[in-house]
């Protein structure tokens, strides 16, 4: 579904210096680099006008800009392990006002989710366009019941919310939910008014688990190899 007129801005944040996977946005991922992923998902969007990378690094902007995506070279001191995401967001704003340009809508989608596609980003947008909020976040539900958490303590352990808590069923306990860093939305106004995408009016658009998945480690590569190659086998059978 379109989102009326309005003019929404998709900022993807793409810093060069993974150190636990190093390359991680432009390793490649059922052939193509993990990036590109978010990149073709952002541009197949009904309702995307802009789609801008911010990043530090040479070889990533070059493939963005390969695959279709702006590049906003970001300061270096923004592409560090402590870097912030909200100062990126903030720096890529400040950069395009000086064209004159004011994104009505941001939506920040990040590389390391690649398995949410351009059917989510429009549906999110639907949903946070329809609703009186601030913002609106992407989230799965928690693999297990949050009342089974369990933490040591000299090698002991302990459940957080007391023993009667491990005897909740799993069908009986209340549902939880995670940020699964795959969609981000709000409008300028809000994120400089609550320096970031969480308040009192953040909505959640829950996702399944099979599109929650965050690229951190080797074994995320593996998983989303195959959960594409499924998917990719699905469509070719239709």
């Amino acid at each position: 579904m379109i989102v009326s007129d309005k003019k929404i801005l998709a900022i993807i944040p793409a810093r060069g210096g993974s150190k636990r996977i190093p390359g991680k946005n432009i390793r490649f991922l059922a052939g193509e680099p993990l990036i590109c992923h978010t990149i073709k998902a952002a541009l197949k969007s009904k309702n995307i006008g802009r789609v801008i990378v911010s990043t530090e690094d040479d070889r990533i902007a070059e493939i963005s800009k390969k695959n279709g995506a702006e590049v906003l070279v970001r300061p270096a001191e923004m592409a560090d392990d402590n870097s912030k995401t909200i100062d990126v967001i903030f720096h890529l704003l400040g950069e395009v006002q000086k064209e004159n340009y004011e994104p009505d809508i941001i939506i920040l989608l990040q590389p390391t989710s690649p398995l949410r596609n351009e059917t989510d980003i429009d549906q999110a947008l639907d949903f946070f366009s329809r609703k009186k909020c601030e913002s609106l976040v992407g989230v799965c539900e928690f693999p297990h019941p949050f009342c089974w958490a369990l933490e040591l303590k000299k090698e002991f352990l302990f459940p957080v919310f007391g023993l009667e808590s491990l005897k909740i069923r799993s069908q009986d306990a209340p549902k939880k939910y995670i940020c699964n860093g795959a969609i981000y939305i709000a409008s300028p106004s809000a994120l400089r008014k609550n320096e970031g995408f969480f308040s009192e009016k953040t909505l959640a658009y829950v996702m399944p688990r099979e599109k929650s998945l965050d690229i951190d480690k080797e074994s995320d590569f593996k998983l989303a190899e195959l959960i594409l190659k499924n998917y990719a086998g699905n469509q070719n059978r239709k």
